[in-house]
């Protein structure tokens, strides 16, 4: 239960992944026609800047400094997916498959934050409520994939 740099390290990577799927879901609503899909891409972004506020306030909690800006992978994601979208047939789809894509990347980088054994309390429960928050967009993104196809 000890706070150590390793699990700093590793917060600091969901917190990175956040501000990243933050950008992405801005840059899926202005990929999309729909305002049910621009309305639900805004939302999710706001949802993933308040967990990197969340992480941002742990991490300062333990004395730590957390990282302020996204990373360059997350960059390409969202340029594929405005370029993908951009020769797409039907770019909504397409920008779906793409978040959930981005998703499902997520959920596995939280799984294993999921897992340390060493983890506080309150870094374990912040955790576990984003990942099952993640769980839920995917599911809610698969509905909306096959409303639209």
């Amino acid at each position: 239960m000890k706070y150590t740099e390793e699990i700093s390290n590793k917060l600091n990577e969901l917190l990175v992944k956040n501000y990243d799927a933050e950008k992405g879901y801005l840059n899926a609503a202005e990929n999309v026609d729909s305002d049910r899909l621009k309305m639900f891409f805004k939302r999710r972004a706001t949802e993933r800047n308040q967990f990197a506020n969340e992480i941002k306030n742990e991490i300062k909690q333990y004395g730590e400094e957390p990282k302020d800006s996204g990373s360059f992978k997350g960059t390409m994601h969202r340029n594929w997916m405005t370029l993908k979208s951009t020769f797409s047939g039907n770019n909504e789809e397409a920008v779906l498959e793409e978040a959930i894509r981005g998703e499902k990347a997520s959920l596995e980088d939280y799984n294993e934050m999921v897992t340390e054994k060493n983890l506080p309390p309150t870094i374990d429960a912040l955790v576990l409520k984003h990942r099952d928050a993640i769980q839920s967009a995917i599911n809610t993104e698969k509905l909306n994939e096959n409303i639209i196809s």
